[in-house]
């Protein structure tokens, strides 16, 4: 067994915390430029682009995140592309992201009354001005609480990233406790970052729930 003091122990855990932070970042703005993509084939008029969208996101919510992970770090390979653990970890996590974003945006849109639409149309605005200009800018307003409180679920999913190596918080965590024996002080400093990471996001978007209701 190997000596550690408490200040080692979280030392290095805040250090692997940057990875996760690093990690959560990109599978969230990846996923958002997707998931904006799928909106846009989610609610356009051809019904074969709402069906394909529809079934983008009914196969990546259907699915366990861990099976996705999987597949992009140990499919991947086999179809001849060398894919390196955060390659992975972030690919999966961004189409993971992407599904469950372009969803919550699309009841945004789908939460405006068509007066909204006609308004458009009124002032001679096609439809990609429509979006841009009138219907995207309310929809996001409405869903920014769902948004971030997905953000929160989407940093406690990066620890299923452990499991094909990338070296984030819950990996780290593993080494040291497996050097140190003392799981309640790893594990417990660890739910501790945790919280200290989702916490204020998740009081963020309740203020925003209450905002949006208060109007």
């Amino acid at each position: 067994m190997i000596e550690f003091t408490f200040w080692d122990i979280l030392r290095n855990l805040l250090l692997a915390a940057r990875w996760t932070v690093l990690l959560s970042l990109a599978a969230f703005v990846g996923g958002a430029l997707v998931g904006l993509v799928v909106l846009f084939f989610r609610i356009a008029k051809n019904k074969w682009s709402r069906r394909i969208a529809s079934g983008y996101i009914a196969l990546f919510q259907g699915t366990p995140l861990l099976m996705q992970l999987f597949l992009m770090f140990f499919g991947l390979p086999m179809l001849g592309l060398r894919i390196e653990p955060w390659t992975a970890a972030v690919l999966g996590l961004t189409f993971f992201a992407s599904a469950y974003l372009a969803e919550i945006w699309r009841s945004g849109v789908a939460a405006l009354p068509q007066g909204q639409w006609d308004a458009g149309a009124s002032l001679g605005l096609h439809y990609l001005q429509e979006l841009r200009l009138i219907i995207l800018p309310q929809a996001f307003s409405i869903t920014r609480a769902p948004t971030v409180g997905f953000l929160v679920q989407l940093i406690k999913s990066t620890a299923l990233t452990s499991i094909i190596g990338f070296e984030e918080l819950v990996r780290t965590s593993n080494a040291i406790n497996n050097a140190t024996f003392e799981p309640f002080k790893v594990y417990g400093l660890v739910a501790l970052i945790f919280f200290v990471m989702c916490f204020p996001l998740t009081q963020y978007a309740r203020t925003l729930e209450q905002r949006a209701a208060a109007h």
